[in-house]
């Protein structure tokens, strides 16, 4: 795109959000601080690299078979640099524990040592991407209907160690970037049909989290995450979001909030600042839901929209994470990367550019007419001119421009496989 056409409208777009009180240049600078992390999983559907890898289970689905799968450490590597290539800023790179370089070796999950992991630490700070973390509960003989929050003593104990280990992994990782890793903990407990034990399950599962917690770290964040239910789990779930946020506001511990993981009427976005008044921090998985918990590639449409304003004018911008969890395997694997990521960007700016001290005023003065017609008209302000510019400011395509690169990439990489 046009270098000289990028600035002019630039300029223009600084002008008209100056006359509302929003500092463009600044923004641009916090945009630049707002750091995704990008999920391993999109680029290999949820596989992994462990040896004896099964079928994907506890209430997950994969759907689609789009050529070019991700089929080992070396590929899906090779992706990740690719995406990462077309998305403007400085992003982390999410793992979970069944992606260790295993290097041909068996190793079950109970036996996982940093040793797994070094490869990714290493290629993390030669590629600048930080490394999170995630302890893997399903895809696995030991996995059940029930892991953390089952009644057999030798089930509950493999997946208590295999937890327990996994945050020694992230204390490995965030020692070594120098920054906190933030290793987040999902389960997919849970019954198909009715239970009458909801008070055991739930008991089972806080003594697990009590024992896994035990042992302090610096270098490590530890989150938990809530759903609303899973494939074949439909009739209950053993980390309810209620169940999740007490025992974050009674523990001080971080709050995973998946954007997938709720009724589809109810508001995500609404539940930042409820949560903040109580827990430290919050982690977001965002995805974009059809129906149920289908994680499709992330738009920039008005839930995600929402969420992120609610962010901004909660003033939390130091106290939330922002992480993606979508796995679509019918579409361009890089270009669900990239088009997830950037309109997770663009739901930001268009939150940072909002005139908030203005729009605060006249909700203090009772000017609720102003305030509903200045947020309607900040929709048409050229926040995508802004966008360009961030692109440029990071040397990636600007506009439409990507596609033509991922398409390329499909031609000389992944078509090949």
């Amino acid at each position: 795109m046009n270098e000289k056409l990028i600035t002019e409208a630039y300029d223009i777009a600084k002008e008209r959000y100056a006359a509302i009180g929003t500092d463009v240049d600044k923004v641009l600078d916090q945009l630049q601080d707002f750091h995704l992390s990008l999920h391993c999983w999109q680029a290999d559907d949820v596989t992994g690299f462990e040896v004896q890898a099964g079928q994907l289970t506890g209430g997950i689905q994969a759907t689609g078979n789009y050529p070019g799968k991700a089929r080992n450490i070396d590929e899906l590597r090779q992706d990740i640099i690719e995406a990462k290539s077309l998305i403007p800023g400085t992003h982390r790179l999410n793992l979970h524990e069944i992606y260790g370089d295993f290097q041909g070796k068996i190793v079950d999950r109970d036996e996982v040592t940093p040793d797994y992991f070094q490869s990714w630490i290493e290629w993390g700070k030669e590629n600048n991407m930080k490394l999170d973390f995630n302890s893997t509960s399903f895809s696995h003989p030991k996995s059940g209907s029930l892991s953390l929050s089952s009644p057999d003593d030798g089930i509950r104990n493999f997946w208590i160690e295999h937890t327990e280990r996994c945050r020694a992994i992230a204390e490995e990782m965030g020692k070594a970037q120098g920054d906190p890793c933030i290793m987040n903990i999902w389960i997919h407990d849970g019954s198909k049909d009715i239970t009458v034990n909801r008070y055991r399950y739930r008991e089972l599962l806080k003594d697990s989290l009590d024992k896994i917690f035990a042992t302090e770290y610096e270098n490590m964040k530890d989150c938990i995450e809530s759903k609303l239910f899973g494939i074949g789990l439909e009739s209950f779930t053993a980390g309810s979001n209620e169940f999740y946020a007490s025992y974050a506001a009674q523990h001080h511990k971080m709050l995973t909030l998946d954007t997938g993981h709720f009724h589809p009427t109810e508001s995500v976005a609404d539940k930042v600042s409820a949560m903040l008044l109580y827990v430290p921090e919050l982690m977001l998985h965002v995805s974009r839901p059809v129906r149920w918990d289908s994680d499709h590639v992330t738009l920039m449409d008005d839930p995600t929209l929402d969420l992120f304003s609610e962010i901004v004018r909660a003033g939390a911008l130091d106290r939330v994470h922002y992480g993606l969890d979508y796995f679509d395997a019918s579409i361009n694997r890089i270009g669900a990367y990239v088009t997830g990521s950037r309109a997770a960007q663009k739901c930001m700016l268009r939150a940072l550019l909002e005139p908030l001290d203005l729009l605060r005023r006249y909700e203090a003065e009772g000017r609720f007419f102003e305030r509903l017609a200045l947020l309607e008209e900040a929709k048409a302000l050229p926040w995508n001119a802004v966008y360009d510019m961030f692109c440029l400011k990071n040397d990636v395509p600007v506009g439409t421009d990507f596609i033509g690169e991922v398409e390329k990439y499909e031609r000389e990489i992944t078509s090949k496989r």
